[in-house]
């Protein structure tokens, strides 16, 4: 017995001593460390550009923006986004919508507002500007929310010629119609996103109620496709990202199956990265790194091209005007863009605005969203 009781008292003294001593080294570090005091690092390497985003010139005490679904810039003086409509505070559409494709320039202001364009756009989802075009042409793809345009548009990147436009008639009325038909080349079901490959052909994925990924050459004539509906390998449900990597990889934002998958070029089936929550986007830069964007985690997830995840930074935003004239905070971001010179945009879908963010002087590049992935 006496000897049974003093084991259990040396493990105890031992146990006790541990905790002393962890304790002890965490005061220590507490108190002894030379980094910030408090904070969240909520806006990880980068800094928000404080009240960056401008009201257009049409928006008065009663109108402001509404949904700003897309954004794209490699210019950081022509900043391009697309946008739902104005609204009100009681969240009512202005009719006719405006201010579907805007401009802004490098402090924020909306110095285009291409108002001709207007009529033939409902529900503009993303924006792109082509990163191997020298004429750099602006692409929009119209997803059309069961109205009368599902399509995709590219225009001159001053907006005043229409360059191309592809989509069919007769658009499907629901999700259901439309999966119970097989889509031809253009008869588009809610098309989402755009990704552009060096020759001058394009992605597009087509999309909230088809479910696959079709490739047509720069004219816009219809080359090839894969996908079907469903959550096995090479099947989707809202696609709603799509990335080319350096060695042309496709990287498939599969929403509604919280997933990303990886396809050859040809769309052979590579790889599934599962159990992403509701991803919204993807984005893979210079480097390869490939990073996704979370749209009920508000994150930006960094992976490698193995689907690791490396680092994440973000934070949702609780005011309504989502960045809050530059927080840094998320609300349902809904794309992301790098310009020439390394700034970050975001489209905060329910937050009305567009985010610029700017890299810190000591920023590690090795957490900093890179420019656009080129070759």
């Amino acid at each position: 017995m006496d000897r049974r009781y003093a084991f259990s008292m040396l493990v105890l003294g031992v146990w006790v001593a541990t905790l002393a001593g962890c304790v002890g080294e965490n005061r220590t570090d507490s108190s002894s460390g030379t980094g910030t005091v408090g904070g969240d690092d909520r806006n990880g390497e980068y800094m928000p550009a404080v009240d960056w985003w401008k009201p257009a010139p049409n928006h008065d005490a009663t109108w402001h923006w509404g949904q700003v679904s897309g954004v794209s810039a490699i210019d950081p003086d022509r900043v391009f986004a697309v946008h739902w409509g104005d609204m009100n505070d009681q969240g009512e559409l202005r009719e006719p919508r405006s201010n579907a494709i805007v401009v802004a320039n490098r402090n924020g202001e909306i110095t285009e507002v291409w108002t001709q364009w207007d009529s033939i756009l409902n529900w503009p989802h993303q924006v792109y500007v082509d990163p191997y075009d020298p004429a750099m042409p602006v692409w929009v793809v119209e997803r059309g929310g069961g109205g009368p345009h599902m399509q995709v548009l590219k225009f001159s990147n001053d907006g005043k010629e229409l360059l191309l436009r592809i989509g069919d008639t007769p658009i499907p009325e629901s999700l259901e119609e439309a999966r119970s038909r097989t889509p031809g080349p253009y008869e588009y079901g809610q098309p989402a996103v755009l990704a552009f490959f060096p020759n001058g052909d394009f992605l597009l994925g087509d999309g909230y109620w088809n479910c696959r990924v079709v490739r047509y050459n720069g004219q816009g004539e219809y080359l090839s496709e894969f996908g079907t509906c469903g959550d096995g390998p090479g099947e989707f449900d809202t696609v709603h990202g799509l990335a080319i990597d350096r060695d042309h990889r496709i990287y498939v934002v599969d929403r509604s199956n919280d997933r990303i998958q990886v396809f050859e070029e040809d769309g052979t089936f590579v790889a599934e990265w599962p159990d992403i929550a509701s991803p919204t986007g993807i984005w893979v830069d210079e480097s390869n790194s490939v990073w996704v964007i979370g749209r009920t985690t508000n994150r930006m997830l960094k992976y490698d091209t193995d689907g690791h995840l490396l680092y994440h930074w973000g934070t949702y935003g609780g005011t309504s005007s989502g960045f809050d004239g530059g927080s840094g905070d998320f609300q349902r971001p809904h794309q992301v863009s790098v310009d020439r010179e390394g700034n970050l945009y975001v489209a905060n879908f329910d937050g009305e605005s567009v985010g610029k963010f700017t890299p810190r002087p000591d920023a590690d590049p090795a957490r900093l969203i890179g420019k656009r992935a080129v070759r």
